[in-house]
């Protein structure tokens, strides 16, 4: 099958990756013919001002509800998207299967892109018990069995370095940095590998897998920025702060312990705990990742990853 996508339709194109994703694609050359998003109401008046920055830039705006199914369906049929692509954060990830039940169910929708960006959910035999994994494997559960026409292309990214970095205060001890206060916590000795990207770095991925349309079909994409330990991570910030960083290392063991208290207490912050731990156990790491299928130039390196945490992110300066 022959297939340029011409009309993308974007769903949680203002959150926390989408919007990456979604700059990504206004600013890609040659430019795609037709951008739409998909955004509720309350979005839509809460970040106007953003809205209508993208606009300008030639995105096009649909105002609906994700979870009516009358909504999303008149949105497939009136901006006739081929391709459609999910960035739900992880509470609304339940509702991608009404969408790809809608989008099978079109007559114009031959691409999905699910919200996958972050940690592999079937990286190894442990992946189908983890707990944060759950709606994103029955998600693709539903795909393997339901649909038909439609084809699906995970991008699989691993941790943003991004939010890697940050801590979560009353957490540190499983892991983080701290600029302003020159401290590091890191996992275990600090020497296992981990691959990231920046969140930037995911927007081009997802407009690569757009231009590699076939190659893309019917699979789990695991693309990364770079592939660094935090000892690595660590040196790279004394390195552009001129200064020796005090240096808190958990054994892997306590992070587990944290983890499983956190599970028992309905803390929400469990899952951070979790995605932590599963990327220190080498969660991230493959034999071959699937960056030459998509042959993105201009990816961060980790120096300019750090420059731009140090200098408040990438959003203070670039959105």
């Amino acid at each position: 099958m022959t297939f340029t996508p011409t009309r993308i339709l974007i769903f949680g194109g203002t959150g926390t990756i989408g919007s990456y994703i979604t700059t990504s694609l206004l600013r890609a050359q040659p430019r795609f013919p037709q951008i739409t998003l998909f955004t509720s109401p309350g979005t839509a008046e809460k970040k106007a001002s953003q809205i209508a920055k993208w606009k300008s830039d030639g995105l096009s705006v649909i105002v609906g509800d994700l979870t009516s199914s009358a909504d999303v369906k008149s949105a497939y049929q009136s901006s006739q998207a081929d391709t459609v692509i999910s960035a739900v954060g992880r509470g609304g990830l339940q509702h991608q299967i009404e969408l790809l039940r809608l989008a099978e169910e079109s007559n114009t929708v031959q691409w999905f892109l699910p919200s996958e960006y972050g940690t592999d959910i079937e990286h190894n035999d442990k992946s189908p018990d983890e707990k944060p994994h759950q709606l994103k494997l029955k998600v693709r559960k539903y795909i393997r069995d339901e649909l038909r026409r439609v084809k699906v292309t995970y991008v699989v990214t691993g941790p943003y370095f991004d939010m890697w970095v940050d801590t979560a205060p009353g957490l540190e001890s499983a892991g983080g940095f701290k600029p302003e206060e020159k401290k590091a916590w890191i996992i275990e000795d600090g020497e296992g590998k981990i691959g990231f990207c920046t969140m930037w770095d995911v927007g081009k991925f997802v407009v690569g897998t757009l231009r590699h349309a076939e190659e893309s079909f019917g699979k789990a994409l695991k693309v990364q920025s770079f592939i660094v330990s935090p000892n690595e991570v660590l040196a790279e910030y004394e390195k552009q702060t001129g200064a020796k960083w005090e240096v808190t290392k958990t054994p892997l063991d306590d992070l587990k312990s944290l983890e499983i208290d956190l599970w028992a207490k309905g803390n929400p912050r469990a899952t951070s705990a979790t995605l932590r731990r599963i990327w220190a156990e080498g969660g991230t790491l493959y034999e071959k990742n699937d960056n030459d299928v998509l042959n993105v130039e201009g990816l961060d390196s980790l120096a300019d990853a750090v420059k731009h945490a140090l200098a408040g992110g990438y959003k203070a300066d670039t959105f």
